[in-house]
């Protein structure tokens, strides 16, 4: 029994092949644009798509696990804690989504969700921080991949970015990053957003009145289809741009690797 038990909650935490090959792409893109090998365009196409992947698996997990060491013990079972985005509530409104709003050449739009029995956790603090989990962990890898382009670690004049044909002034590697750090920025500010759905109102909603909260719940639905439609028509967007530009600045990193890294991850797209 004791054995059964055991082998169980080895198999719940046990890492997902999928997750491991996403970081493997995440490694290996990063490898070669920063050797210079292979197309660099595809290479950053990949290199994004696969570190937005990741952060949203672990986005996704940071809210399992902070469920878990507040009582939820069903996260385990649900298959949360191996990283495989499969597992979660709603595959496209957590991945399909948001990746293809990166691919439209839009914001780090934040997915969801993860179900959390929420009757198992005691104390409206630990109910805030289960939500708060998952934009921290975009905080963090906005954090990192700021520090990565701000230090110019990756700055290599033998290793130029191409487009037409033609080499330009920097290197892919740092526009990568740059382009995966306005993602991580943007997902940052929008999910704290004390919105319906958004984990920003999963951090008030313990601390507000039950009839406050009735009224708010049958709009949450909602709310992932209402984001992407303002985000994408209206001058909204360009109020969060604002706001990550001033982010790359706070932390010294040169804002025009959004823009630089957006190009070429559009590998498809041909700019004049």
């Amino acid at each position: 029994m004791t054995y059964a038990s055991t082998g169980q909650r080895s198999a719940e935490n046990r890492v997902s092949p999928i997750f491991l090959a996403l970081a493997a792409t995440l490694i290996a893109s990063g490898w070669a644009l920063a050797t210079g090998w292979g197309n660099d365009r595809f290479g950053v196409f990949l290199f994004v798509v696969s570190g937005w992947m990741v952060s949203l698996c672990l986005h996704e997990y940071a809210h399992a696990r902070t469920a878990l060491a507040g009582g939820d013990i069903t996260v385990g079972t649900k298959g949360y804690l191996t990283l495989n985005p499969l597992k979660y509530g709603h595959v496209v409104l957590s991945f399909v989504l948001p990746v293809i709003f990166v691919i439209m050449g839009g914001i780090g739009l934040p997915g969801g969700a993860v179900y959390i029995e929420r009757d198992r956790i005691a104390g409206r603090f630990k109910h805030s921080l289960v939500s708060a989990a998952g934009p921290l962990v975009n905080i963090a890898f906005g954090v990192v991949t700021l520090v990565l382009v701000s230090q110019g670690w990756f700055d290599n004049p033998d290793v130029p970015a191409h487009y037409d044909g033609q080499e330009l002034w920097f290197s892919p590697l740092p526009a990568a990053l740059g382009f995966l750090a306005y993602l991580q920025v943007t997902a940052a500010i929008l999910n704290l957003l004390p919105v319906p759905g958004l984990d920003g109102y999963g951090i008030v909603e313990p601390w507000l009145s039950y009839k406050v909260r009735r009224a708010v719940a049958p709009y949450a639905p909602y709310t992932m289809l209402l984001l992407f439609a303002l985000m994408w028509q209206s001058q909204a967007g360009q109020w969060i741009r604002d706001a990550a530009v001033w982010v790359f600045e706070l932390f010294g990193a040169d804002p025009r690797y959004i823009d630089l890294g957006r190009i070429l991850f559009s590998f498809w797209k041909t700019y004049s």
